[in-house]
């Protein structure tokens, strides 16, 4: 076995055991990065000189008895968290040159637990778009291919697919996303790995460069779900410089992937059966709901009735707090100026912002400057935020008669590159599973269950009650477990 091969709880028990030290576990992730970059483009910047400083200075921890609770784990970060000393692009131009003088509170806690970060993970330019391909920095390929036409490439899904790659290529034993609309769940399924959005507040957003603030929210990737509970624990709880971060108690998330679902009441959504569901999809969810049966769970039909209204919801309400959070880059404080000789401050505004801004990021400011002006705030904007409370009061509820919530994760494997991508509304459309869970603020979790007719993998979301990741945790896992997925892309390292 390679060391590339461990998942996360195998390097740590190997660590633990003396088995493999951190800095040989850091070598041959830096090892595969170096080698699967050039092709996948999952990072912007690389670190690996620091990264094996950080595992040689956590096997000397480790050495003196002082091992963390991730101690020399090798981890890739989206390059939307401000990492001190470090460039963050948000993948984006006018951000090209911009290292902060300050470390987001998940990193810091990420490092604080003896994390070794191997780079900044590629993205959608400031988090926006569902396919890594608006990027400044190139677009991600995703690891995976199709059996009879393995020349296309395929996309990773976004906004976090350079983080998502990354863990299914074996090139870092888990990562930190973003989810916004969906952008850690769709590159989970995309990818074939796991990956949670939590409830709104259960991660600090401090030092995160913002998209939609009332509906970012950070999380982790790996490749099993037990991976998934062990780094959310380190990345969860209470942060004083983030106002919408919320006092809860941070739980054992790892200990609840042992519980049994016997009992427990899963929610299956009418609404979610959409007209021209592919029947792949369709077929996947019947099965994990089987599975859930056979484990002694109880399957209940519910309505979330206001589900048809939350895409146009969603792109009214992000892209107006975009709109809002990306006027502060502006040429004059910091990141890119584009000044021309005696030019006005309008003029330095403009040509910065069109220089800086790519053209997706640019259409969802001028949507949200639009359903913000005058005239159309409350035709759009307002509206928009009482369909909001509608959808959270659909899930409220819902949970007197559930306890959890399983649907399909997207609504079709990875397409290629060119095939949705230049059509925006089709874009948009991946969205539609996952959104509603950020308009209400609860955690969802995406796992791969099973492989399309093409050979590339499938997903299926568990949705949870606000601050209850240990039952999303606990159907999660035993959906892994009935599902027992092992299939593997062709592009990773060892391969």
């Amino acid at each position: 076995m390679q060391p590339t091969d461990f998942t996360l709880s195998g390097a740590l028990a190997a660590l633990n055991e003396g088995a493999i030290s951190a800095e040989e576990l850091t070598r041959a992730h830096v090892a595969a990065v170096e080698a699967l970059n050039p092709k996948l483009n999952a990072f912007i910047t690389t670190t690996s000189d620091q990264a094996l400083d950080a595992a040689r200075a956590s096997d000397a921890r480790r050495k003196r008895g002082e091992a963390g609770p991730l101690e020399g784990i090798p981890l890739a970060i989206k390059d939307l968290f401000c990492t001190e000393g470090v460039r963050t692009t948000a993948a984006s131009k006018i951000l090209g040159n911009f290292i902060p003088p300050y470390e987001s509170t998940v990193t810091a806690q990420l490092k604080r637990d003896g994390a070794v970060f191997l780079g900044k993970a590629n993205l959608d330019e400031f988090a926006m778009g569902s396919s890594n391909l608006t990027s400044a920095y190139g677009g991600v390929l995703n690891p995976w291919q199709r059996k009879n036409d393995p020349a296309a490439r395929l996309v990773p899904g976004g906004s976090s697919g350079g983080s998502a790659a990354a863990v299914a290529a074996r090139m870092a034993l888990g990562a930190t996303g973003t989810d916004t609309g969906g952008s850690i769940r769709q590159p989970a399924a995309f990818c074939g790995i796991t990956g949670i959005k939590p409830t709104y507040g259960r991660c600090s957003r401090f030092g995160i460069v913002a998209f939609a603030s009332s509906l970012d929210q950070a999380g982790p990737f790996a490749r099993t779900v037990e991976d998934c509970a062990i780094l959310l624990r380190s990345m969860a709880g209470h942060d004083p410089k983030d106002s919408t971060s919320a006092a809860q108690p941070v739980p054992d998330f790892a200990a609840a992937c042992g519980r049994s679902v016997k009992g427990l009441r899963i929610g299956v959504p009418r609404e979610y059966r959409l007209d021209g569901m592919p029947a792949e999809i369709e077929k996947l969810w019947r099965q994990g709901l089987d599975w859930l049966r056979d484990a002694g769970a109880e399957i209940v039909d519910i309505s979330l009735p206001h589900t048809k209204y939350a895409l146009p919801t969603y792109y009214i309400v992000a892209p107006a707090e975009a709109s809002s959070n990306l006027a502060r880059y502006d040429g004059v404080r910091f990141g890119l100026r584009v000044v021309e000789k005696d030019s006005d401050l309008r003029d330095l505004y403009e040509r910065t912002r069109a220089e800086g801004f790519g053209a997706e990021v640019r259409r969802r400011i001028m949507i949200g400057t639009y359903v913000l002006s005058a005239g159309y705030y409350d035709a759009y904007y307002l509206k928009a935020q009482k369909i909001r409370a509608l959808i959270a009061r659909d899930f409220d509820e819902a949970w007197q008669k559930v306890d959890a919530i399983v649907t399909p994760a997207t609504p079709s494997a990875a397409f290629a590159e060119g095939e949705n991508t230049d059509d925006p509304v089709k874009m948009y459309l991946n969205d539609v599973f996952t959104v509603t869970a950020n308009l209400a603020g609860l955690p969802g979790l995406a796992l791969p269950t099973g492989l399309d007719h093409q050979g590339l993998p499938l997903g299926l979301q568990v949705v949870g009650r606000a601050f209850d990741e240990e039952t999303v945790f606990a159907v999660g896992a035993a959906l892994e477990r009935a599902a027992d997925f092992k299939a593997v892309p062709a592009m990773r390292a060892g391969a």
